[in-house]
């Protein structure tokens, strides 16, 4: 199935909040040969080999600020076992640790990732935290290879020590001995890989006193409030977890919750200057949305066919106002802009979409007159960047030398996963702010660090305001999470000026 087919198909007939899970494999899928995504072996296969491939260290600098930082990066691997000590998944990660910044057992240190499920930590690794990254253009397509990597300011190597890891089934992460993928495509089954890869990493490279951090992009949110119970529940003080553009509750296909993308799609709709005024002051614009929106518009979405025409007219002006969108569609939308439609009629005569991910980003439409998006302009701008640049630096840069397929995304571990959290097994019951919140209420001391882009049309930030303000804790736990909001979308560090302040941020988060 082509990449933009493909998707197109998936929009028809995924529900919304599916799309939530299912975007980033699907509008940045890659083909591969059938064989490499193998969820399971055959029955009656023999067991899976392990692959034994020497980790690769090596020696760098990079120039961080007013510093220059040494430090040893190993690409590398470690073996998870069962409760039978049989082998059942070689786990990849790319580790670095500067030298020279004190005792490494007292260093922090950090576990990054990123989602899908089924996607590999590159994106994470080379566009946000990792000490080098990739060269893309900032809100517009990046251009064809070759491309360039460079040293990154705004990596964190300088306030901690950074271990990125691929989840099973991702990145050079494969399945091993008589394991399958139900051992590991799930929301338990893949914290508790997690919690074991961490729990071994530590002991073999001495970091058991060292202050452990957890950071998470998108799905990875929702691993980060997994395995932070689990290490909690096993002893391993976490303190501190970042969330990068995040989902913990999938609700299900319900347009009463259409009222939590107001705000991103009104701070979008001011970025292309669609609105009938344009603000003065975002900040106090997108105050005002989030006002509106969970106020009125929530009110007259909980009536439903019973509210009154007048109500109704109103309402549609307000978010004419807020949107840019003609009174007369909004009408004809029955008060309901669902993102998916957002993205493909905000520009309008332009005949051009959006992108779900980041929506300062634009492409012209493939088919002008379908009702929703057929593809991701934000996603496709950069997937290609990112897959030839980490692949040329992991076996170059990193000297990791493998002839595997690097999958940086997988289709058939994010089809195959399983959503069962102990009450359901579909995502639009998964809901892990429970984990969150129990691992904040066993440790005074865990703070959260929620960071959010203000074109982010996957994981909206109001959408995330809300989540993290409903735990069901003590009202005291709000007080240990901290928001970051910045002028980009789902992947921020795409903006540099975003990316700067991301770095200011959690410098602040760390210190």
């Amino acid at each position: 199935m082509g990449r933009t087919k493909g998707r197109a198909w998936h929009f028809r007939t995924l529900t919304r909040m599916n799309r939530f899970v299912f975007a980033l494999i699907l509008s940045c899928s890659v083909v591969l040969p059938s064989a490499v995504f193998a969820a399971d072996p055959p029955d009656g296969a023999s067991p899976l080999p392990i692959p034994h491939v020497a980790d690769a260290v090596t020696h760098h600098h990079v120039h961080i600020g007013n510093r220059d930082i040494a430090y040893t990066a190993t690409a590398g691997s470690i073996l998870l076992r069962d409760d039978k000590d049989e082998p059942t998944a070689s786990v990849f990660y790319v580790a670095f640790v500067a030298e020279g910044l004190g005792p490494t057992s007292h260093r922090p240190i950090t576990f990054a990732y990123n989602g899908g499920p089924g996607g590999s930590s590159a994106l994470i690794d080379i566009g946000a935290f990792g000490p080098r990254m990739v060269v893309t253009t900032n809100g517009v397509a990046t251009g064809p290879a070759p491309y360039k990597m460079v040293d990154n300011p705004d990596s964190l190597l300088d306030v901690t020590d950074l271990v990125f890891i691929d989840a099973v089934g991702t990145g050079f992460s494969r399945l091993v001995g008589k394991s399958t993928g139900k051992n590991f495509y799930g929301v338990t089954a893949d914290g508790k890989a997690f919690e074991q890869f961490i729990r071994r990493y530590i002991t073999s490279n001495n970091r058991w006193n060292s202050p452990k951090y957890l950071a998470g992009e998108s799905y990875g949110t929702t691993r980060s409030a997994v395995v932070g119970k689990m290490l909690e529940d096993d002893g391993i003080s976490v303190r501190g977890i970042t969330l990068m553009s995040t989902i913990l509750s999938f609700r299900g296909d319900d347009d009463f919750w259409d009222w939590v993308y107001l705000p991103s799609e009104a701070a979008i709709a001011a970025y292309h200057h669609k609105l009938p005024t344009q603000p003065s002051n975002l900040s106090d614009f997108l105050r005002s949305a989030r006002a509106f929106a969970r106020g009125p518009y929530l009110q007259a979405l909980a009536q439903g066919a019973a509210l009154p025409p007048g109500e109704r007219d109103a309402i549609a002006q307000q978010l004419h106002a807020y949107t840019g969108l003609p009174v007369d569609y909004i009408l004809r939308s029955r008060l309901r802009v669902p993102p998916e439609r957002f993205e493909k009629v905000l520009l309008g005569s332009d005949d051009k979409t959006i992108g779900r991910y980041d929506g300062r980003f634009s492409q012209f439409n493939i088919d002008p007159i379908a009702s929703d998006a057929e593809t991701d302009p934000s996603a496709d701008a950069i997937f290609s960047a990112f897959t030839a640049a980490f692949n040329q630096y992991v076996r170059q840069d990193l000297a990791y030398k493998t002839d595997a397929n690097y999958l940086f995304l997988s289709g058939p571990v994010n089809e195959a996963w399983d959503w069962n959290t102990g009450k359901q097994s579909d995502p639009t019951g998964t809901d892990v702010t429970p984990n969150l919140r129990d691992a904040m209420t066993t440790d005074p001391f865990l703070r959260v660090f929620s960071a959010n882009g203000l074109y982010d049309l996957a994981t909206p930030f109001f959408s995330t305001e809300y989540e993290l303000s409903h735990l069901g804790g003590n009202p005291s736990l709000q007080s240990r999470i901290t928001f970051g909001y910045y002028p980009a979308g789902h992947m921020m560090y795409l903006n540099p000026d975003a990316h700067a302040a991301l770095k200011h941020d959690l410098e602040g988060f760390y210190r």
